[in-house]
């Protein structure tokens, strides 16, 4: 599978610009690889946007990040166990290196709240303010770009 990394980091960060949540911008920048439309890309990622439903939780760029790597190598028979730990160990991998990145898989870390910040369903505006007081742009940059990385390396590795 042929990619471009650049263009398909900046689909993600063009996608979360323009309002989609950071889990759809990361399955929205690859999901026509695995036949999904935008439409059924941007559903199926919806519910992980501001850390699952808006609850602070994994940070939703990187739970779109595990999402796509489902598409790729998920396993489809529930008695496969080979196939549900290899992707169990890609999903390590891949977190792994966000978290090393990023310094934490946790939305409210990564956004420096403090505990007992009450949750709110209530999406935010996006604004200039929005964006400068955030690092989601950041984190749905490093998630497409360390999705985008294991394409490219697992398509050279014959693995």
């Amino acid at each position: 599978m042929l990619i471009d990394k650049e263009e398909r980091i900046a689909k993600a960060v063009a996608l979360f610009k323009e309002g989609y949540n950071c889990a759809q911008s990361v399955v929205g920048a690859f999901a026509d690889l695995y036949g999904f439309s935008q439409e059924q890309a941007f559903k199926m990622a919806a519910s992980f946007g501001g850390g699952i439903g808006r609850m602070r939780q994994t940070c939703g760029a990187a739970c779109g990040m595990f999402l796509v790597a489902g598409l790729d190598c998920g396993a489809v028979d529930g008695s496969d166990r080979e196939g549900k730990s290899h992707n169990y160990a890609v999903v390590q991998e891949l977190a792994r290196k966000f978290e090393q990145e990023s310094g934490s898989l946790i939305c409210a870390e990564l956004l420096g709240l403090k505990p007992k910040t009450p949750i709110v369903s209530q999406a935010e505006e996006r604004t200039g303010a929005y964006y400068a007081k955030r690092p989601c742009v950041k984190m749905v940059e490093t998630a497409a770009r360390i999705f985008a990385e294991y394409l490219i390396n697992k398509d050279n590795s014959n693995v």
